[in-house]
């Protein structure tokens, strides 16, 4: 071991000691100190609350809460940093009490919502702490427990899931989906997809139990269901929202069909007609993608003729000499072109860039604020090619509004709604165009317009491909939550909002026992996923706003704002706000208009929309 990870070691002790001192544990497990917030559950609640009450309750919970948030934050980067059963088991303690305060603040809000005298700001943050809590649990604490178990237990099925053939051999989930990105055969394609989807069943009940314990819970703190309580955190009527949602999907769907009429063009005619029907829906095993939410791995079966890329970004990068920090450096000086301060030093310092050889860690790519205020890192296992190229603009986004917002106070540091803070990551990532490649001198000069089709089409079937799946998710789980399907139903109706929204269907009758809703990780993970949707339409609005305040004259997909101090002006304008306001407010400041709007990805994809259309002409299109 060398100094470095010593050092690091001794920092992780540090926290772990510091994480037991201020909440000592008693032998059963349980809290001898409750924190403030959980402690304010003993005062007296039959009264009328007043106005000077609620404005104690809020300084108070919001000083509880940070210094709990802050806590549990070290503690979780400690464990993804180094995995052990102790950073474990304290990194789940720290992460429990700091639930137990959010939901007992929760609890307490709703109390003082309503009440005469209230200014804006105590108003608006009462409202947002009662909607703080991903997952609703009722108030008794064995349902509480039974709950946070039930959780615990659902993502230990899915992350443990292995799919074994009769030959005993078993694949995880990333061998899965290695086979249904690459292989081209039907059949082991399709048993890939099987394979996975019976992994799911095993948590149908616990979730049933989990959807009775939410919706209890969610009665309690004032709402009709789990659902209504998502929903409500959108700053508009809970029951309006989904028309909002249909509202964008209708713009942008005659971009999808166009896209999914041509895709299933050539599937048939790479499958045949007995697997790929010339008029219904696409069977879900075929698109590259467990899911179907991304179909790139299917990018040489439907490129336009053109479709070869004019470059190759990984053997550019790794011809150039990029190492991991030389393209952390890249995407902070695009930062810097917009008039940002340069990251702390201490990012530097403290982030982890590289996969160490010494000991496991969580490689996913995420970006960390860990004091809310300049403690700002990033945690990736980074190798040298486009997709991390692309994926650190992504994660310096987050970090750059992090910083944006930490003059908030706590309430209010978060984006002004969870699809800004993905929305902003990815238009950052948009801006990642050949013109932007040839200013960093990686490119000699941009290609021809007619290398645009290629680009275009791989970036649609990212983008566009995923747009009814990132709706669809929410829409399943709201009509679970509202009761108006049960159990015996969930996969019937899992299927028809397929069919209905993406146009693809499952492999044959699905067996009386599947849960294929739990094979994506968002539902046994019980995490919204409408925020995904939204960062989908938000990306190309804020891109095409940034485009024209840049004074951008090309097609908004080959803008990029590198180098604009005036779309960097703009853009730290909107991200200050944090969640302080509305996010049609927020939304305002950066684009000119209050309402969300997806005709800037009708704009973006015009070319090949075109061309689609020319593709698809004598084709019978929909399903």
């Amino acid at each position: 071991m060398n100094l470095l990870v010593k050092l690091i070691g001794c920092y992780a002790c540090f926290l772990l000691l510091t994480a037991c001192e201020q909440s000592v544990q008693n032998p059963t497990g349980g809290s001898q100190e409750e924190p403030a917030a959980v402690q304010q559950s003993a005062e007296p609640t039959t009264a009328q609350p007043t106005a000077e009450e609620a404005i104690a309750f809020v300084a108070r919970t919001e000083e509880e809460l940070e210094r709990l948030g802050q806590l549990n934050e070290r503690m979780g980067w400690v464990l993804q940093n180094f995995i052990t059963a102790d950073t474990e088991f304290l990194s789940a303690r720290t992460e429990e009490q700091f639930t137990a305060a959010k939901v007992e603040a929760t609890s307490q809000a709703t109390r003082f919502i309503g009440i005469e005298g209230l200014d804006y700001d105590t108003d608006r943050k009462l409202r947002l702490l009662r909607n703080d809590v991903v997952t609703a649990a009722p108030t008794d604490p064995d349902k509480m427990a039974e709950q946070a178990e039930i959780g615990t237990r659902l993502k230990g099925l899915f992350g443990r899931g292995n799919y074994c053939r009769e030959d005993g051999t078993c694949l995880s989930l990333g061998e899965l989906e290695s086979i249904m990105g690459s292989s081209r055969d039907p059949d082991e394609l399709l048993d890939a997809w099987s394979g996975w989807h019976s992994v799911s069943p095993a948590m149908k009940d616990l979730y049933v139990r989990q959807v009775e314990l939410a919706n209890e819970g969610a009665v309690e703190m004032g709402f009709s269901d789990q659902g209504s309580m998502w929903r409500s955190a959108y700053d508009m009527d809970p029951a309006a929202f989904p028309g909002e949602l249909d509202r964008l999907w209708a713009q942008v769907s005659p971009l999808y069909q166009a896209l999914h009429c041509h895709v299933r063009a050539r599937l048939q005619e790479q499958y045949g007609s007995e697997r790929v029907p010339a008029e219904g829906p696409i069977p879900a095993y075929l698109l590259g993608n467990m899911w179907a939410q991304n179909w790139t791995n299917i990018f040489d079966l439907v490129a336009p003729p053109q479709g070869e890329a004019a470059y190759d970004l990984t053997a550019i990068l790794q011809a150039e000499g990029y190492d991991a920090i030389r393209m952390v450096k890249t995407g902070e000086a695009f930062f810097s072109s917009l008039g940002f301060e340069p990251l702390p030093e201490t990012f530097w310092e403290r982030s982890l860039f590289e996969k160490p050889a010494d000991r496991e860690v969580v490689c996913h790519p995420n970006a960390w604020d860990v004091d809310e205020k300049d403690d700002l890192r990033i945690k990736m296992c980074i190798e040298v090619n486009a997709t991390y190229f692309n994926t650190i603009h992504h994660e310096l986004g987050h970090n750059y509004y992090y910083r944006a917002y930490k003059d908030q106070s706590y309430l209010y540091r978060y984006s002004a709604n969870d699809g800004f803070h993905e929305a902003v990551g990815d238009t950052l990532a948009l801006s990642i165009t050949p013109e932007y490649l040839r200013q960093l001198g990686l490119l000699a000069e941009v290609p021809d317009v007619s290398a645009d089709l290629g680009l275009l089409m791989n970036k649609a079937l990212e983008v566009v491909a995923f747009l009814p799946f990132g709706l669809l998710v929410d829409q399943w789980r709201w009509k679970v939550f509202a009761g108006e399907v049960g159990p015996d139903g969930y996969n019937e109706l899992w299927w028809q909002l397929r069919e209905q929204y993406q146009g693809v269907s499952a492999p044959g009758d699905r067996p009386e026992t599947a849960f294929d809703p739990g094979a994506k990780f968002h539902v046994p993970g019980n995490f919204s996923y409408t925020r995904y949707f939204l960062a989908s339409i938000l990306q190309f609005q804020f891109h095409r706003a940034l485009c024209e305040i840049a004074g951008n004259q090309a097609p908004i997909h080959r803008c990029s704002i590198y180098g604009s101090q005036a779309a960097g002006e703009r853009l730290q304008a909107m991200m200050e706000m944090g969640r302080s306001r509305p996010w049609p407010e927020a939304l305002e400041v950066l684009t000119g208009s209050a309402e969300m709007d997806a005709t800037a990805i009708l704009d973006y994809f015009a070319p090949l929309q075109a061309w689609l259309d020319e593709q698809n002409s004598g084709r019978q299109c929909g399903w």
